[in-house]
């Protein structure tokens, strides 16, 4: 069917005051001559950081690996994505140890192989983290190279571990070796590095007053468009604007709330919601609107700080994670750390299902994604680095299978993972820190 006059640019955008937004992958934006050949999706790349290491035998299964593992306590939340995710067990990140400071070792060095420079001032060093060469292509067509986010804020600073610059645990991700990236808490913020908004303190707070949306501004451009668009793509864009506004709206009563606590006289709300469900959750969707609408292809996300000590009294456990994770061979503290293991499960498990559950051309954008959820210690009660937690998951444009368990000889290098996966996305290096091949099966 010839729909040249219906083609759109894949790089079309809707323009508003103080809005610009991206739109998702639709039909129309398939070249009319080739509407019959199915386009090469484009890959999305994740990676998920957990703090203070896990409790190992209720995470890694047992076994020598394949199909028929089965899940452990940690890992039954995955029952509903078995066949999307694989389970690795055997993979160290050894080289990082070896600059001391454990906790602050295990994080900047989790996605670069690369030991952390003992240091309290300026003069820092890690590696260039695998995200950051992903973004050195994939980001090259997108409005953002990459995202940062995180739930915690960047006020820790100075001294945090044994001689060690707090930015070892702020930043899990590094653009060179003495280059940290922020991560970014504010869901405003976020929302609007996305959608182009750059309101003021005054204009923000007549958003709130009236209950205006970004989406207002582009109402005309909308309609122009939806008359160029098919029934299928007019479909998909609904679906994604009201995504959007579903969004911006919750954080619009965030930030309402907030003024109505502190008074009217308060600027600009921050927009960050006290409770961490909250927090998380509004994280994750927007990261979905990121990817949906190709505004970043290349994401990095701290669930929580390395060293952290938060508490998670809706699951039970009042005490500090850290503290509760040199238990000592406690079975209280143990239960309490599976417990917090298995609920950050659960928060993945739940962000992997709405990308299952989001299309994305011809498939989902769990199809077209690889996400590695994991922490850069193992045993958190011993500061052990060997045999490290990590789960893949995604399809990767059709180069990752998932529904099995990996077992590799124990202390193989986590960036053997690492440059396997970089080079299912399309992105082919060499070596990255202590690297020493690619792994077979991955």
């Amino acid at each position: 069917m010839f729909i040249t006059r219906k083609s759109i640019d894949r790089r079309t955008f809707l323009r508003g005051a103080g809005a610009t937004l991206a739109l998702p992958f639709l039909g129309a934006m398939v070249p009319a001559m080739s509407a019959s050949a199915a386009t090469r999706p484009t890959p999305r790349m994740g990676f998920f950081y957990v703090p203070n290491g896990i409790h190992p035998p209720s995470f890694h299964p047992a076994g020598d690996g394949g199909a028929d593992y089965k899940f452990t306590p940690v890992l039954d939340p995955l029952a509903s994505i078995r066949e999307h995710v694989t389970v690795v067990t055997g993979l160290s990140n050894i080289a990082t140890a070896r600059g001391g400071g454990g906790h602050s070792s295990a994080h900047s060095g989790w996605l670069n192989g690369a030991p952390s420079k003992q240091t309290e001032g300026s003069d820092i060093r890690a590696g260039k983290t695998l995200d950051q060469y992903a973004a050195d292509v994939l980001g090259r067509d997108t409005i953002l190279r990459s995202l940062e986010l995180t739930t915690e804020d960047s006020i820790v600073a100075g001294l945090c571990e044994l001689g060690y610059s707090c930015v070892y645990r702020n930043s899990t991700s590094w653009l060179t070796p003495t280059t940290p990236l922020p991560h970014e808490n504010n869901p405003r913020a976020v929302f609007e590095r996305l959608f182009g908004t750059e309101a003021t303190p005054e204009a923000r707070a007549r958003e709130l007053a009236n209950d205006r949306s970004i989406l207002d501004s582009v109402a005309a451009e909308m309609k122009r468009l939806e008359r160029r668009l098919g029934v299928d793509d007019q479909r998909t864009v609904t679906d994604y604007m009201g995504a959007i506004r579903d969004v911006e709206a919750r954080i619009q009563k965030i930030e309402k709330n907030q003024k109505d606590a502190v008074g009217a006289n308060y600027p600009r709300p921050t927009g960050i919601p006290e409770d961490f469900r909250d927090h998380i959750k509004i994280l994750f969707d927007l990261l979905v609107l990121a990817y949906r609408g190709d505004i970043t292809r290349v994401s990095c996300t701290q669930i929580g700080r390395e060293n952290g000590n938060r508490s998670y009294p809706w699951i039970g456990v009042n005490g500090g994670h850290h503290s509760i994770t040199h238990h000592g061979n406690d079975p209280v503290k143990i239960a309490q750390q599976v417990t917090i293991d298995t609920y950050h499960m659960t928060l993945f498990k739940g962000f992997v299902e709405t990308l299952r559950e989001t299309p994305d051309g011809d498939g989902s954008l769990l199809d077209h994604s690889l996400l590695m959820y994991g922490c850069g210690l193992g045993d958190g009660n011993t500061h052990s680095f060997s045999n490290l937690p990590v789960v893949i998951a995604g399809g990767a444009t059709g180069n990752h299978r998932g529904g099995r368990h990996l077992v590799y000889p124990m202390d193989t290098p986590l960036m053997n993972a690492g440059v396997t996966l970089l080079d299912k996305v399309g992105v082919h290096v060499d070596t990255i820190g202590d690297s020493t091949g690619r792994l077979a099966l991955l």
